[in-house]
């Protein structure tokens, strides 16, 4: 039963370990589900520093066309991706992510913000 415990707890800790190392969004801007004036960029932080030829964001208008997806990660922090943005009109708009973490661990996602 000593063992079994032992291996238990081993194959959390492993289990656990493995999934903080995937890079999810812990700060986004805009907010999804916000409703704000136009914005010059989509700025997503992450937990994890990113892979900058792996990872990206997009931003699409209502119809699904692509309007911006030249992300750069930040120089000083490579956890934060920063999309520029042209002039946006007032509408809804989908930002569609992939980041991939330093040590090759792919997350994707998407929302939705508005501008007024």
């Amino acid at each position: 039963m000593k063992i079994f415990r032992s291996l238990l707890a081993t194959t959390f800790l492993l289990v656990t370990g493995l999934a903080s190392a995937h890079a999810h969004p812990h700060e986004q801007n805009p907010a999804p589900e916000s409703t704000v004036s136009a914005p010059p960029e989509v700025r997503i932080a992450y937990t994890e520093a990113l892979e900058p030829s792996l990872s990206s964001i997009k931003l699409l208008d209502r119809s699904g066309k692509a309007l911006a997806d030249k992300a750069v990660i930040d120089a000083a922090d490579h956890k934060v991706l920063h999309l520029p943005l042209p002039q946006l009109a007032a509408g809804q708009y989908t930002v569609e992510w992939v980041a991939v973490a330093e040590d090759g661990h792919r997350t994707t996602g998407k929302y939705s913000f508005s501008v007024k």
